[in-house]
């Protein structure tokens, strides 16, 4: 058995310590946000938090969670389930087309502003670099990042109320 706290509730998981965290929280426990992209960590679909810090899910042995706290994106929201500016952000830019990649990248720009509330274009573009997201929406990412941190108006007034 394997225990770690899986957005702030403990968990015991009868699962291979080689097991990806990925594969562990989506097909053991249920929690289908985080997304299988590309499974050798090139894409950044699969993003969650372990003890707060961004990692690639599809390749980090769930073994490494054993002990620790693993949040994914179901996880962010408020106690009452209410959005975090991030997710406010990614509402009133419009930022998902087809939206696969938006977890990944939604917890990404979580742990940026997190560690750097006002960031630059070039500490978002650090941050950012390794989640792809196929529909080319990057503009819209790092303006929702901006708007998130207070550096931006949002575009869509009635998407932040």
């Amino acid at each position: 058995m394997i225990e770690f706290t899986l957005n702030g509730n403990a968990v015991s998981v009868d699962a291979d310590p080689a097991m990806p965290i990925l594969w562990v929280v989506r097909e053991k426990l249920g929690m289908n946000g985080t997304k299988f992209g590309c499974g050798i960590a090139q894409c950044g679909a699969c993003t969650v938090h372990l003890d707060g810090k961004p990692i690639r899910s599809c390749s980090t042995p769930v073994s490494e969670a054993e002990g620790r706290l693993v949040t994914t994106i179901e996880g962010i929201a408020g106690p009452e389930g209410e959005l975090t500016k991030v997710q406010q952000a990614w509402i009133s830019e419009q930022v998902p087309q087809c939206g696969y990649c938006q977890s990944g990248q939604i917890m990404a720009a979580t742990a940026l502003l997190r560690d750097t509330p006002q960031p630059s274009d070039a500490q978002i573009d650090s941050a950012m670099a390794g989640n792809i997201c196929r529909c080319g929406t990057y503009t819209r990412i790092r303006r929702a990042i901006k708007v998130a941190a207070g550096l931006q108006e949002p575009r869509n007034e009635e998407a932040e109320a």
